[in-house]
C-alpha cells in the first residue's frame, strides 16, 4: 500500500513547480521531488532546482522536516527523438499542426510515467505537477482530461491508488504568484522569482523585475504578463 501522507513533486526549477512544491509541502508529511534531464535546451532549469530547494527549507521549520531526497532521471532519449524547438536550435514559432515549436510530443505523459514508476518505489501515493490549462501554449499533454485519463491508466496498469494533483490547472500566472503569497508570503514569491527558471533559451544573464529570462520567448512573456498584474494588485 502507497502512503497517504508521502507526495512526489515532478520539479523542472521553474515557477509552477516551484509553487507546487510549496504547495505540497504545506499538505503532506513526506515530499520528495523529481526532475528530468530530456535534452532541453534551457538545461539551466535544471540547476535552480536545489537553489529552491534551500529556499523552501529556509522558510520553516516544518517544511525542512517534510522535504526529502531529490531524484533527477536521465531522458534524454527524449530529446534525441524530438525535433522541436525546446531540444534542437530552432526558432519557436507556430507548426502546421497548430501546436507551438516548443511541444514536446510526449514529454508529461513520459514524465508522470517515470514519476509513477518512482512513486512505487518511494511508497508515494500522491504526484504533484504544474501543468496548467489556463495560461499555457495549448499542448495536450497538459490537458485536464489527459491528466484524467492518464491516472486511470496509471492505476490500471501498476494496480495501485494513485492520485495525481495539478493545483494550477485553472490558474493564469497571475494566480499563480498569488498562490506562492498564501503558501509563503513574500519570502517565498522572491525566492521564486529570482531563483526559479521559465525562459526556453535558457537565458540567465537578463534580469527583469519578474526574474530572468530573454524577455521575449512564450514563457517570458507569460511569466511578465503575470509578474505585472500580480504586482499591480
Amino acid at each position: 500500500m502507497l502512503s497517504n501522507d508521502a507526495a512526489l513533486v515532478l520539479f523542472s526549477g521553474g515557477q509552477d513547480s516551484a509553487t507546487c512544491l510549496a504547495w505540497a509541502l504545506s499538505r503532506f508529511s513526506r515530499v520528495e521531488t523529481v526532475g528530468f534531464d530530456y535534452g532541453q535546451r534551457h538545461a539551466v532549469e535544471l540547476e535552480c532546482r536545489e537553489l529552491l530547494r534551500r529556499d523552501m527549507i529556509a522558510l520553516a521549520p516544518d517544511w525542512e522536516q517534510r522535504l526529502g531526497p531529490d531524484h533527477t532521471l536521465d531522458l534524454r532519449v527524449l530529446g534525441a527523438l524530438s525535433e522541436t524547438a525546446l531540444t534542437r536550435e530552432a526558432e519557436i514559432e507556430l507548426t502546421e499542426s497548430g501546436l507551438p515549436s516548443t511541444f514536446v510530443p510526449g514529454r508529461n505523459l513520459i514524465f508522470l510515467n517515470f514519476a509513477a514508476a518512482l512513486g512505487v518505489r518511494r511508497n508515494a501515493r500522491h504526484i504533484v505537477t504544474g501543468v496548467c490549462e489556463t495560461d499555457y501554449s495549448g499542448y495536450p499533454d497538459c490537458r485536464d482530461d489527459t491528466i484524467k485519463a492518464l491516472q486511470v491508466a496509471l492505476n490500471l496498469g501498476m494496480e495501485q491508488r494513485f492520485v495525481l494533483h495539478t493545483p494550477l490547472m485553472w490558474l493564469d500566472k497571475t494566480q499563480t504568484w498569488e498562490l506562492a503569497e498564501s503558501l509563503g508570503g513574500e519570502a517565498l514569491v522572491q525566492a521564486i522569482n529570482h531563483d526559479s527558471h521559465s525562459c526556453y533559451l535558457g537565458d540567465r544573464e537578463h534580469r527583469h523585475p519578474w526574474g530572468y529570462g530573454c524577455g521575449t520567448c512564450p514563457a517570458c512573456e507569460l511569466r511578465a504578463k503575470g509578474w505585472s498584474a500580480y504586482v499591480g494588485h
